[in-house]
């Protein structure tokens, strides 16, 4: 057996240890070759295809942020699972080197182990990006709203990027493996299993700030959410204190409540209970790094897919104008009007759809308030299923055109009380009754004041000179999200012929859909980035829980041989288990919690299914890996004991 076989033998032996290095390498190459699938495919070489150049732009642009993200989180990852090996085979090398094994050798060891997980990562990663590329292709072209879909190519540029760029990056994690390894003498190689481990402290302080940055992070986070102040400084300030907070929770919150368990001598000493908080005590400390990065990824895995998710929720659309179709006409000559609404009408008809039509012409006084008129607000609301709204002569209603005044009169309602209204010889002081919390008025980019039919008449009839005023009107149809066809009918309708005046015509279905292939682009970098995160954070729990399995099978045995039978020591470590799977994910799941909270304030559809939907998602992925993983430690130790 030459030295290139033993290296691979040693591989092969371990097969238990480096599976889960193997798959998420494997994995994460998987992900960076479909980038580089759809960044290459012939019909996406000028950009994703969109209805918006920037959203084009934007599309092309992440897919190569992402493929820099993957790769250098890749490194990351891969580094730490490397440094983790090393540590649980320090006693192997000290071994090798008292047999005679040179440190060069050794080194030379490592590198070609490295090399052979590397080159077999990428081989299966790129394998089965292949096999199903044709799927990756059907569920990307549905993601970005690609009417006739993305054909299958033979991905040739995307496999050499990709091949190219880990074989890179193998190669730079085999020679810091060596390096890594240089440390410490033969004795401290031979012993480091046997180093007794310190007793675990924390401070009862840093534990109480555990919970009261995570408070405070909290309460800032919803400050900027539910008053509407929107200031970085206090958005990334409260995600700021929550990881500082989650970072001494795990640290130091955790190791002061399984001692202040120990204290609790009726529970401690209660069965097994005195073995399992013991050995719990140890474990978190050992791992409390490793606890707060996976709580932080999948946190952050979980809220911006759900975010993107919520993006392309038409509910969102909505919010903007909630009209199914929008026309104006910006000539002088109105009398086209007539026209062009009776193709929109005779389209509506003809497709068999239930429509309320409504129109509405905004003004202005010599301040610069925005006024409408009372019966055209009314018919706007008539359209929207809104109860209809009186006033006098003295009084108004003010109702918002964006999303922010909206907001912003849900947080503050009537701000200003008083509006003074003046058109030449007219001079009215206005009494605001109302501040609406929803948009009414389309296409209206400021905030509106609704006064009575008699002001509004008056102050028109008072003005110096005659002023156009265009004329919005709006068309509301109760299933929009089914217009595809028909609102490509109301464009071609209208634009037959020679267009001579100019118009303008918005489709809710065609915003819509603009915003999904925005989210489509969005989501397929933030989800897979996200299952990339979500894939290396359960790896690090492996890690770290083989890296401890000698020293378990040595405890174990030893207990073993005082009685302890394997219903006790199933009952033990899947407690343990227990908690190093779930523990991270329940606070990531809390911190996410709070964050899709925080974005309900921000919008007016619900985002539960949304939020529900991730959650179980991801839940069912760590309960399956957790059963699988729980079932091969078992088998471990039952051979142990036996």
């Amino acid at each position: 057996m030459n030295f290139r076989q033993f290296a691979v033998n040693n591989v092969l032996r371990s097969k238990r240890t480096y599976v889960a290095h193997f798959l998420s390498s494997a994995f994460s190459v998987m992900i960076f070759f479909t980038y580089g699938l759809l960044a290459f495919h012939p019909n996406l070489k000028d950009g994703i295809v969109s209805t918006s150049g920037t959203l084009s732009m934007l599309g092309t642009m992440g897919m190569t942020i992402s493929q820099y993200i993957v790769f250098i989180f890749s490194f990351f990852f891969l580094l730490y699972s490397v440094g983790a090996f090393i540590k649980t085979r320090k006693k192997e090398f000290g071994i090798l080197l008292i047999l005679g094994m040179s440190r060069k050798q050794l080194n030379r060891m490592l590198f070609i182990e490295n090399i052979l997980i590397g080159a077999a990562a990428i081989l299966t990663g790129i394998g089965i990006g292949v096999v199903f590329s044709k799927l990756i292709l059907l569920v990307s072209s549905k993601l970005l709203a690609v009417e006739n879909g993305l054909p299958f190519y033979f991905p040739g540029k995307a496999m050499l990027l990709t091949a190219g760029s880990y074989a890179a990056l193998f190669l730079l994690i085999a020679v810091f493996s060596s390096v890594m390894l240089r440390k410490g003498t033969l004795i401290d190689l031979v012993k480091a299993e046997e180093s007794p481990k310190p007793h675990p402290k924390a401070s009862p302080w840093l534990a109480i700030l555990a919970v009261l940055l995570i408070v405070a992070g909290y309460g800032m986070v919803m400050i900027f959410a539910v008053r509407q102040i929107f200031s970085l400084t206090l958005l990334f300030g409260g995600v700021a204190l929550v990881i500082l907070g989650t970072y001494f929770l795990f640290t130091q919150f955790s190791v002061f409540f399984l001692r202040w368990l120990q204290k609790k001598q009726g529970y401690f000493y209660q069965r097994t209970n005195l073995l399992t908080i013991s050995e719990l005590l140890y474990r978190i400390k050992d791992n409390a790094v490793m606890f707060f990065l996976v709580s932080i990824i999948s946190a952050s895995a979980f809220t911006g897919i759900g975010t993107t998710l919520s993006i392309g929720d038409p509910g969102l659309s909505a919010m903007v104008n909630p009209y199914a179709y929008t026309y104006i006409n910006y000539e002088e000559d109105q009398s086209a009007n007539t026209k062009e609404l009776q193709k929109i009408r005779n389209e509506l008809e003809k497709a068999g759809v239930d429509y309320t039509e409504a129109s509405v012409t905004p003004s202005y006084d010599d301040n610069g308030n925005k006024l409408i008129k009372l019966s055209d607000y009314n018919s706007l609301l008539r359209a929207l299923g809104r109860p209809e709204e009186s006033l006098s002569e003295s009084e108004g209603i003010l109702t918002p055109g964006t999303v922010s005044g909206k907001n912003k009169n849900k947080v503050n309602g009537i701000v200003n009380d008083q509006i003074e209204v003046i058109t030449k010889d007219v001079q009215q002081n206005v009494k605001v009754i109302k501040a609406e919390t929803f948009i009414a008025v389309p296409l209206s980019y400021g905030e509106s004041l609704v006064v009575s039919d008699g002001l509004y008449d008056k102050m028109m009839n008072a003005q110096e000179e005659e002023i156009l005023y265009q004329t919005y009107y709006t068309f509301s149809v109760a299933d929009w999200k089914n217009t595809g066809e028909l609102s490509k009918a109301i464009v071609n309708s209208i634009n037959e012929g020679e267009t001579e005046y100019g118009y303008y015509f918005e489709s809710l279905y065609f915003s819509w859909k603009s915003a999904q292939q925005q989210n489509g682009i969005l989501l397929i970098v933030s989800g897979l980035i996200g299952i990339v995160f979500f894939t290396f954070a359960a790896s690090f729990i492996y890690f770290r829980l083989y890296s401890d399995l000698s020293r378990d099978e040595q405890q174990y045995r030893m207990i073993a041989k005082v009685g302890l039978s394997k219903r006790e020591l199933r009952k033990i470590v899947t407690r343990q288990m227990i908690i190093m799977f779930f523990l991270p994910m329940l606070i990531a799941v809390v911190h996410s919690t709070v964050a899709f909270v925080a974005l309900q304030q921000l919008v007016d559809f619900s985002i539960l299914s949304h939020t529900v939907n991730i959650f179980i998602f991801f839940l069912t992925v760590q309960i399956i890996y957790f059963f699988v993983t729980r079932w091969r430690y078992l088998n471990r130790l039952y051979k142990t004991i036996e």
